[in-house]
């Protein structure tokens, strides 16, 4: 049963993709495509990275190391979805005008801030295989706590874009401060112990 939660973790951690994917070939995306193609694949981000966040916790409280066995795969889902993201920004609204790339970046804080998750996104990703693990030794816990730092700026790059409806970011902004303030607590509990 343990060798099958992975694959199945994979399978639907892509069916979002898939959706997207089959929603695209049947030009079902409405008035505006590309912003709502930025917009899906951006929320999809958001979530797999709140849910890669919740897997320490859960492993805390339940006990059962799956959750954390299962974390990178999950985080790794979070900056597959975030590169999507970028690549529909990169590609369909700014047509790889490399000027006006870094242009947007530094000009518009929304977008700063987004990418700059991004960027946190992409140094977890290249540093979570093992062997990265055992090179960075004490520095990679480091280095990863920034996935909070990243997911703060996520939500409020999707704050800034969706000014309209904010219930669902709000929702997931509240999900990361609750796990932010267990970190913390269990941070203090640790230091007195």
């Amino acid at each position: 049963m343990a060798k099958l939660i992975k694959p199945t973790i994979f399978i639907v951690a892509l069916i979002p993709f898939a959706l997207i994917v089959r929603r695209i070939v049947t030009a079902d995306f409405g008035p505006d495509p590309v912003q709502e193609l930025a917009v899906l694949t951006g929320e999809w981000a958001l979530r797999f990275l709140v849910i890669a966040l919740a897997m320490t916790p859960l492993q805390q409280i339940t006990r059962r190391p799956e959750f954390v066995r299962n974390r990178r795969m999950i985080g790794l889902f979070a900056l597959f979805y975030a590169t999507c993201h970028f690549a529909v920004w990169m590609t369909f609204m700014l047509e790889f005008q490399w000027m006006t790339i870094g242009e947007e970046i530094v000009e518009r804080p929304y977008i700063t801030i987004g990418f700059s998750a991004f960027l946190i996104l992409v140094a977890l990703g290249a540093t979570s295989p093992k062997f990265m693990v055992r090179k960075l030794g004490k520095n990679w816990k480091r280095l990863h706590r920034l996935v909070y730092v990243a997911a703060v700026l996520a939500i409020v790059h999707q704050l800034w874009i969706q000014r309209t409806d904010v219930s669902e970011v709000v929702f997931y902004g509240s999900l990361v401060l609750v796990l932010l303030i267990f970190r913390l607590l269990r941070s203090i509990r640790r230091q007195y112990q």
